[in-house]
């Protein structure tokens, strides 16, 4: 099932327009629309905080990194700033969505032999 966000008016997609779209393309009303989006997020959430990775196939991983703690400067007065140690969520895009945000690749991209290889198992299928 395709989603589009061309109809969006900001060029965020939003909780809102993510419970919007599930309304509409789904069915779920929009209170249950909602309240998914919520659930999800809140799982997500839950789990970084807990220091679990969360891996969604076909999307990404978001990980929880530790960050030690470093000399930092103001960088109006240049006066020497300790930064405390904080964790930190990271995020791994797939290689299928990164193929999908390069776009597909297309066949006149593929090597030839590859080509010829997808044409005899078409042919012998």
């Amino acid at each position: 099932m395709e989603f589009s966000v061309e109809s969006l008016e900001t060029p965020a997609l939003t909780k809102a327009h993510l419970a919007e779209l599930l309304f509409e393309k789904i069915g779920l009303n929009k209170r249950e629309s909602k309240d998914m989006l919520d659930a999800f997020f809140d799982l997500i959430s839950d789990s970084l905080v807990e220091g679990d990775d969360v891996k969604i196939s076909g999307f990404g991983n978001f990980q929880i990194r530790t960050k030690a703690p470093r000399p930092g400067r103001n960088p109006r007065t240049g006066e020497a700033i300790p930064i405390q140690a904080r964790r930190v969520v990271t995020f791994h895009a797939s290689h299928k969505l990164k193929d999908q945000i390069q776009g597909d690749t297309a066949e006149s991209e593929l090597p030839e032999s590859f080509l010829e290889v997808l044409e005899g198992e078409q042919r012998s299928t």
